[in-house]
């Protein structure tokens, strides 16, 4: 057995935290042979539902759970991380404005990017979760300046799960006979996912998503507003926001950079747009294909963008620009 590592959760009381502590505590993310210490941490009026959580936790008696620390202090929570994933954030409210939501988490991600800063490892490995996702993990990862950028991520994958199985379901066969979907952008309702380069595994040949769907309309249509809408659709109909499936996300985001990225596949994951080869503005966290190898990814490079879907990845990029200048100007705050 190897050392315990650290991983924190934010917004521990939550319902996504409730659906992922018990996969990261039994092994599914880090490995069966790699014991966890859980630090939780959560706002001040959370604490007693967070007892809870942890009784639970303790009652699942899960022999890589080394220890538990809850917690409504970052001083605390951020201590020699090796993994932060930032699920908490402050929801838009009804009749909130955009720039009052951007206001309020800059002031979040701020302080938590400067906690990692100051107690975590300069080598943890940093997801965000919390809405608008993007945006509050540049916020963090700028309060952060003596960690990589590279460390830092944004959660895409609940959106490349959601397209790899609309196409699954389409073309009746499971989401793992669908490879290489693309998100692009931001985690937002100007994503643009993308099937140019799926290719979908049909009675054992492999075959490009638009010959194995027939339906070009449905996929240049619907299908982009349903992955683009569909947190929305969960929402109307559970009158809550996606947990379970955006736990399971967070579990296959985690778990690609711990170990890798399957071999030959790329997946979705806002990463810091510097340098990349598709005209993405720079100093922005934007949705790109990904590989990851030994903790480390790489932005899939050489893929053919046809015209339909460069206007779909500016629109997304206009997006993520204008949220990004609003939260910059509240940093000096």
């Amino acid at each position: 057995m190897s050392e315990p590592i650290r991983v924190l959760v934010t917004g521990a009381a939550g319902q996504i935290a409730y659906s992922l502590l018990f996969s990261i505590a039994k092994g599914d993310v880090f490995g069966k042979e790699q014991p966890v210490v859980l630090l939780l941490l959560d706002i001040t009026p959370m604490l007693p539902v967070l007892d809870g959580v942890v009784m639970e936790l303790q009652d699942c008696a899960l022999p890589l759970l080394r220890e538990i620390v809850s917690t409504d202090k970052e001083d605390v929570a951020f201590k020699d991380l090796d993994v932060a994933i930032l699920v908490g954030s402050m929801p838009r409210r009804d009749g909130m404005e955009r720039k009052d939501l951007l206001k309020a988490n800059v002031a979040i991600f701020k302080s938590q990017g400067a906690a990692l800063e100051k107690y975590a490892k300069k080598t943890v490995k940093v997801l965000v979760v919390g809405n608008p996702a993007n945006t509050n993990c540049l916020i963090a990862a700028k309060s952060a300046p003596s960690i990589p950028k590279e460390n830092f991520s944004c959660l895409t994958r609940l959106d490349h799960n959601r397209a790899r199985s609309q196409v699954a379901m389409r073309c009746g066969v499971p989401a793992t006979n669908v490879r290489n979907v693309i998100i692009w952008g931001n985690h937002s309702s100007t994503q643009y996912p993308d099937v140019h380069h799926c290719v979908v595994n049909m009675s054992g040949s492999e075959l490009a998503c638009f010959e194995a769907v027939k339906d070009d309309a449905w996929l240049k249509g619907d299908f982009i507003a349903t992955v683009q809408q569909r947190g929305a659709a969960v929402i109307k109909a559970r009158k809550l926001s996606s947990a379970m499936s955006a736990a399971k996300a967070i579990c296959d985001h985690m778990r690609d950079i711990w170990s890798g990225s399957p071999e030959g596949e790329f997946i979705s994951m806002g990463v810091y747009s510097s340098g990349n080869s598709y005209g993405v503005p720079e100093d922005l966290i934007y949705s790109f294909p990904v590989q990851i190898k030994g903790k480390t990814w790489k932005i899939v490079d050489g893929l053919a963008i046809n015209d339909f879907s460069k206007s779909k990845m500016d629109a997304t990029a206009v997006e993520l620009i204008e949220e990004r200048d609003t939260a910059v100007t509240f940093l000096g705050v």
